[in-house]
């Protein structure tokens, strides 16, 4: 029974998700993943999961998730739990894939730093008035 570790990135915040073999109860920072709130957030973690159906349910998977905001710790967590059942069950790329490759790859896209002297965000500028 060996446990495996993946990683899931989005923006600032990284997911670790530990898989080993179990009943299927799935935690995200020590809370059951049933009791998450929003339930936005909740969703996007189970698609992994609703995906891969009965190979989920012969596994635990405990899932550490850290930084960032709420959506975007969902998504990093939701890619951990996908690359976990990967491990585990390679015949599940096709499907992942064919259901939204961002279940497997990784978005890298980062928020862009705000500039000095600009109003408010990173491309924020003073109004110009030609007359």
């Amino acid at each position: 029974m060996k446990t495996i570790i993946t990683n899931g990135t989005r923006k600032k915040s990284v997911a670790r998700a530990y898989i080993k073999e179990g009943t299927g109860i799935v935690r995200v920072n020590s809370r059951l993943l049933q009791n998450i709130e929003p339930m936005i957030s909740r969703l996007k973690m189970e698609e992994p999961l609703i995906i891969a159906d009965e190979i989920s349910k012969k596994y635990d998977i405990n899932v550490s998730v850290f930084g960032g905001g709420f959506n975007s710790q969902a998504e990093a967590a939701r890619l951990a739990i996908a690359k976990a059942l990967l491990a585990k069950n390679a015949k599940l790329r096709e499907e992942f894939l064919r259901y939204d490759r961002t279940l497997l790859v990784a978005d890298v896209r980062q928020r862009e730093s705000r500039k000095p002297n600009r109003h408010g965000n990173a491309r924020g500028k003073a109004q110009k008035s030609y007359r």
